[in-house]
This record gives C-alpha cells, structure tokens and sequence, in this order.
C-alpha cells in the first residue's frame, strides 16, 4: 500500500503527467456524458467519422502552419452539421454518410501530410500524444471540457426528450433539430479536443465504452448517465498511469482498461440475471 501511495505521488510530482491526468479526466467525462444519448440514438459511429475528418483539418493546419486547434474545432461542427443534416432529410442513411466522410477525410489528411514540407509526427494524430501536451494547450482543453459540461447540464432535460422519443418532443413544440445540433456541436469540439488523449482513431472508444459498459448493469438514464462518467474517468485515469508504469502508449492502455471494465460489467449483469431468474 505503501508503494503505491508512493508511486502516485511520484506521478503527481511530474508536471507532465499532471496535465495528462487533468486533460484526461476531463476529456472522457465529457466524452462519456455525451456517448450515452449518442448511443441510444445509434449515433454512436459519428464519433470515428468526426475524429477522422478532425484529423484531416489538423493535417491541413499543421501544412499551412496554422493553430491546429482553431481550424479543426469549426469544420469538425460544420461536419457535425452536415451529417445530422443528411440523416435527417434520409438523402443518404446516418451509417453511410459517416463512412463516406471518415474515409475522405483520412485519406486527405495522410496525404496532405505526405506530401507537405512541414515536419508533421503521422503518430501523433493517429494514436494521440498525451504527454507532449504544453501547458496552453491544457489551459484550452479546461476551458473547452468545462463549456462542454456546463453546456451539457443546462440542456439535459431537452437532450434526454430528444434522445428517447424525438418524434413526441417535437410534438410537444421542442425544437429537436436545435437540440439536435447542440449535442452534435458538443460532440464535435470533445472529439477535437480528445484526439490528443488517444488519437483520431481511437476517440471514438471513449464516446462507446463507458455507456456500453454501464448499460450492463444500470438500466435507467440517471444511472447510466452516472455509472458511464465514472467508468471513463476511472479507465482514462488507470490508462494514463498503467502507461507510464509499462511504458507503453496511453491510448492503448486507455483502450484495453475501457475493454477490461466493460468485460467486468458484462460478468456481473449476467450473473445478476441469473440470480433473478432463480429468485
């Protein structure tokens, strides 16, 4: 006990890690509030397709030496836009429009990056650099997580309508298509923000994972809301020192940790069944 005690205050000690930690905990809080509506929704796969074309915008920023942050953020909304406005008119299927635009978008980002002079790590993008994150990036990424969960809270009741029975809320005068948008605008800037943590192609896993998981359990909105943030701030948080520990990349660790726990809760909702199939 006393070893590991030790250990986190070694960790805690380097400035790093701190970061890491905080942008961590508050990226996949945000990431796990949202992936549940988006979840239910079966919206679920947007977040791979903005994270990809999240990917291509930093591609293309990074070549003309432009704040990466400041163009992807407002094309990874318009896309966001876009592809709710597809699934809407049902021009073309939610599942389709998405994989059309992640394919494009990753394809112009690799080769942009291929064939532009800047000096661009490919890795970075992909699989994400947690511990290379500066101190103003940090500062940006606090104040994005935090609009994102004030935000999230302010519109909750609407969100929660919108998610379970669009067609009633609409009946109800709601404007589910607003609703609509401010989810997907949220969902966008946590993905741009979060590619940082574990790359544009694992993002999507922070938004899946914890709602997933909780549902195994938990079956109410509430409780899936509150199991899911706490499942993916303890995975990021486990992830993040499990990699510096095994000094092995933190987007995977995140990942495996985020696939550990949802085997864990698959285990025990299915041995719940069976106690209530006896009883």
């Amino acid at each position: 006990m006393n070893e590991i005690f030790e250990l986190i205050t070694q960790i805690l000690q380097l400035p790093f890690m701190v970061r890491a930690l905080i942008i961590g905990v508050l990226i996949s809080l945000c990431a796990s509030l949202l992936g549940v509506s988006l979840v239910l929704k079966r919206y679920s796969m947007i977040g791979d397709g903005l994270s990809h074309v999240g990917f291509g915008a930093l591609a293309l920023a990074t070549a003309f030496n432009v704040a990466p942050m400041y163009v992807a953020i407002p094309v990874v909304i318009i896309t966001a836009f876009l592809l709710l406005r597809i699934n809407e008119t049902g021009k073309l299927k939610g599942d389709a429009a998405i994989a059309l635009v992640s394919a494009s978008a990753l394809a112009m980002g690799v080769l942009i990056v291929s064939v532009s002079s800047s000096n661009v790590d490919l890795n970075s993008y992909l699989f994400g650099s947690i511990y290379a994150v500066s101190q103003n990036d940090m500062y940006l990424s606090i104040c994005l997580s935090l609009a994102v969960i004030i935000l999230y809270f302010i519109f909750y009741n609407k969100m929660f309508a919108v998610t379970f029975d669009e067609n009633f809320a609409r009946a109800t005068g709601a404007n589910a298509t607003g609703y609509n948008m401010v989810m997907a605008c949220l969902t966008a800037v946590t993905i741009v923000v979060g590619m940082r943590l574990v790359g544009s192609l694992l993002i999507s896993s922070l938004i899946i994972f914890p709602p997933l998981t909780s549902m195994r359990i938990y079956k109410t909105f509430k409780k899936v809301i509150i199991s899911s943030s706490i499942v993916g701030v303890v995975c990021v948080m486990v992830g993040i020192i499990s990699s510096f520990i095994l000094n092995v990349p933190a987007s995977a660790c995140i990942v495996l940790t985020n696939l550990a726990a949802y085997v864990i809760f698959a285990l025990i909702g299915s041995m719940k069944k069976k106690m209530l199939k006896k009883a």
